[in-house]
């Protein structure tokens, strides 16, 4: 493996880092019990990757097994317990527990445990994932119950295939 190609071509170095501070308000709440800081996004990193930390209020909840065509997703627990699949078993995610999942691998996440839970996702690359995280806060939000046609319009838009 070598280093990919070079991206930036000037002579020197530039200011150009940007900081999201830990005690900043939610970019996004999806329903009650979700909230969602974009930190770094895919339009914020050149594509490169996106960032976002995931804080699960104490209902259950989370996705479905699911696998993407374009993207890798990596899971970082922070806080709590997150129950993370790896596509062949389930696995009580505490504080420092990652699970990375490459193009095509099954994969969930599920907040069961009745108390609050926060990790990292990362996606590379960085894949638009914010309009999937709006448009599930735009259903929750408006409580329209969606047709199983509908959510699989939804997922298949959002580069998200349900097992």
């Amino acid at each position: 493996m070598s280093y990919p190609e070079p991206r930036y071509f000037a002579e020197h170095g530039e200011n150009s880092g940007t900081f999201a501070l830990a005690d900043r308000s939610p970019d996004l709440t999806i329903g009650t019990n979700t909230q969602v800081h974009y930190l770094a996004t895919g339009g914020t990193t050149n594509g490169a990757y996106g960032l976002y930390r995931w804080e699960m209020g104490p209902k259950p909840g989370g996705p479905s097994a699911h696998f993407h065509r374009t993207m890798t997703e990596s899971f970082y627990v922070l806080s709590g317990t997150i129950r993370l699949f790896n596509g062949e078993k389930w696995a009580e995610g505490k504080p420092g527990d990652f699970l990375f999942v490459p193009e095509g691998g099954v994969h969930a996440f599920r907040n069961e445990s009745g108390e609050p839970a926060t990790m990292l996702i990362l996606f590379t690359p960085g894949a638009p994932r914010e309009s999937y995280f709006e448009e599930l806060a735009a259903i929750a939000e408006s409580g329209r119950q969606l047709t199983p046609e509908e959510w699989t319009d939804v997922y298949l838009r959002h580069d998200q295939y349900m097992v």
